[in-house]
């Protein structure tokens, strides 16, 4: 398993990452154990949390269930230091958790003090913010995106309180690094402008969604990134499993993601079942898995340290770990880039 550094912390992280969000939902909690023993035998060393985790539905009911069943698996096995824990605070619009309250400095102690005692540990590797509270143009967002309405002075005010309780909490030794989730180049920009003028945290990495169907990273946040050594934690590197293939010609297998959420959180469209076929050809012609080629190929990128991929099933896990084994040759390479041409931004 290749090895990447997580920005300048000096952790270093596999490239790819286990992802937790179906775990005591879809994924019973005694195979979620199974996927983090077959995960870490394979060569995995990080986990991906939240605390709003289970999702496929969000339920205030199960908030915290996903972290509570990490927790079971750390004091049973007593093996909590083998892997790089992250895990994120929910914030603004995310009614399912403190009735969407935004993230803040005074939150933070409080919510940072929750995920430890759900995850049963006294540290927490990378805390990542969920979702910036001036809003985001992920998750189909970029369509009709409009910044106008943001005020600078309240963003920048909010960054200096939030870094100085992050920081506290690295000094107390309960966070180890700070990360962010759904971000804009511009405010990743702020934050490390920020944690210089203040001595705070510094931000290690940045988890959007990226795949050979979402490349909104691709541009300036790719140079932000390269240049200020943050990595990218791609989520959905599967496109939500359509580049599994498992959905075209109006396939919806009993118990996917689609056979619960239909429109893929607005992602199901004709257009992206032609961009699928274009990716699914390719794997054809260079006799692949399409699903190692997708996973590999965004663990590869230059900018990303860990691409976090999640399983419901063991079987599942069990063949996406074939991806490590996968060499995308020059070749692969520009038949992909030829079909992202042809197909950008499908949703």
């Amino acid at each position: 398993m290749k090895m990447n550094p997580l920005g300048r912390t000096g952790i270093t992280v596999s490239e790819l990452c286990l992802g937790t969000m179906t775990f005591g939902r879809h994924t019973a909690e005694a195979e979620a154990h199974r996927q983090m023993d077959m995960a870490l035998d394979a060569g995995i060393t990080m986990l991906d949390c939240a605390e709003m985790y289970p999702v496929n539905p969000i339920e205030a009911e199960t908030i915290g269930d996903s972290e509570r069943v990490l927790g079971s698996w750390f004091e049973k096995t007593g093996r909590r230091k083998e892997y790089v824990l992250a895990t994120k605070i929910s914030g603004a619009g995310m009614r399912h958790v403190r009735d969407g309250a935004p993230i803040s400095g005074d939150l933070i102690p409080q919510t940072v003090e929750a995920s430890l005692k759900r995850l049963k540990t006294d540290y927490i590797d990378l805390y990542q913010l969920h979702w910036p509270n001036r809003g985001s143009y992920m998750f189909r967002q970029n369509w009709r995106y409009d910044p106008s309405s943001q005020n600078r002075e309240d963003t920048l005010q909010h960054m200096h309180d939030v870094l100085g309780a992050m920081g506290r909490e690295v000094e107390k030794g309960r966070v180890r690094a700070f990360g962010l989730s759904n971000e804009s180049a511009w405010g990743t920009a702020m934050w490390l402008k920020v944690a210089e003028e203040t001595g705070g945290p510094r931000v290690a990495s940045i988890q959007n969604e990226y795949s050979l169907l979402c490349r909104l990273a691709d541009t300036d946040l790719a140079e932000l990134m390269v240049n200020e050594d943050v990595g990218l934690l791609p989520f959905s590197p599967l496109g939500t499993g359509f580049l599994t293939g498992k959905y075209q010609n109006g396939a919806v297998p009993e118990g996917s993601r689609m056979s619960v959420s239909p429109e893929m959180g607005g992602r199901t469209s004709e257009r992206v079942f032609d961009a699928v076929d274009a990716y699914l050809k390719i794997a054809r012609d260079f006799d692949v898995d399409p699903a190692h080629m997708a996973l590999a190929w965004s663990a590869r990128r230059p900018f990303v340290a860990s691409s976090i991929f999640g399983a419901t099933h063991e079987d599942q896990l069990k063949h996406l770990l074939g991806a490590t084994e996968l060499t995308l040759t020059p070749e692969m390479l520009d038949a992909i880039d030829t079909a992202h041409k042809a197909h950008p931004m499908p949703y």
